[in-house]
């Protein structure tokens, strides 16, 4: 009776909407955790070993369902060629920068520039899937652009240092392929010929396999103390691995834009970790900025596109 009664409330709406806000919370621990694990391992390297873990961690369960397996033997030049262009954006070049980025920056910086990732999926739609923004989504951009303004506002007038200035420009190309992997993620899941544990863990795999040669060749190799180990394995298999399984669960049951909102929330949970356990203090105007950016963030995907809208009309006509 009781293990059945888990199993109903495991199946219900307002579990999917706790579960991913679950997922939102690990997600945005891994930020201090990082900061934390910087101080040993260099942020390459880092990455490298987080994601290749991972990854070996998915690859496994793959390997070990034979349907999966079956799935596996019919994947073809063309959509392996997918995975490792997606690994490689999304992997390769989104986490190394983003760690990168944590090295020299705030962690309240960095989630701040990522935050913006659905603004520039949306500009990407419009040269790329001819997608254009409604009024209210345009608006909501101009409103996070003002609100980034404010929170960078104390830093024009300052002597910023050389590896900060590259961080920022590392981190921003970072936001940059972050968004372009979201559009070729979203073209990959949509066909759904693959599902996402494959397509998850083969792109993870070979994006990883890149970053940690990468790291390997440009970092000193590190000595890695127990504590280190331990900031990797945490972030690999339940940060990565287990928040992965979490989340695909919780995208069966709720719609896109509840996804989005809630995913969203990361830089209003990054900004508060980041305060009580990185020492990390925007002053107010930074305040003020950040919170006009997370609920622009939050409402952007409240309003559809005009191409979504015309869609829409179609259906209820029909």
């Amino acid at each position: 009776m009781y293990i059945d009664r888990v199993r109903q409330i495991i199946k219900t709406r307002p579990f999917s909407i706790f579960q991913a806000f679950f997922v939102t919370l690990l997600w945005s621990s891994s930020w201090p955790i990082i900061k934390f694990g910087l101080e040993e391992i260099p942020p390459i390297t880092f990455a490298g070993l987080r994601y290749i873990t991972a990854s070996l961690i998915l690859f496994s369960v793959v390997l070990i369902s034979s349907k999966q397996r079956r799935i596996l033997k019919t994947i073809n030049r063309r959509w392996w060629l997918k995975l490792v262009l997606y690994g490689l954006i999304f992997y390769t070049i989104t986490q190394g920068a983003q760690f990168f980025g944590l090295l020299f920056l705030p962690a309240i910086t960095v989630s701040m520039l990522l935050s913006f990732t659905p603004i520039l999926v949306l500009i990407f739609a419009i040269f790329l899937i001819k997608e254009k923004p409604s009024k209210l989504q345009f608006f909501f951009v101009i409103i996070a652009l003002l609100g980034a303004f404010l929170y960078f506002f104390r830093s024009i007038n300052l002597d910023l240092s050389s590896m900060v200035i590259l961080a920022l420009i590392i981190v921003i190309v970072g936001v940059l392929a972050n968004a372009l992997s979201a559009i070729m993620g979203r073209s990959i899941n949509k066909s759904q010929e693959l599902n996402p544990l494959i397509v998850t863990s083969i792109s993870m795999l070979v994006g990883s396999i890149v970053l940690l040669i990468v790291g390997l060749i440009i970092e000193d190799i590190p000595k890695l103390s127990l504590l280190s180990i331990g900031y990797i394995l945490w972030l690999s298999i339940v940060n990565t691995a287990f928040a992965f399984t979490l989340w695909n669960h919780a995208m069966q049951k709720l719609a896109a834009v509840e996804i989005s909102m809630i995913n969203n929330t990361m830089l209003v949970q990054i900004t508060i970790l980041a305060v009580l356990f990185l020492s990390e203090r925007p002053t107010v105007l930074e305040w003020i900025g950040l919170v006009i950016i997370a609920i622009s963030g939050i409402l952007l995907p409240l309003f559809s596109s005009k191409k979504n809208n015309e869609r829409k009309k179609d259906e209820e006509i029909v």
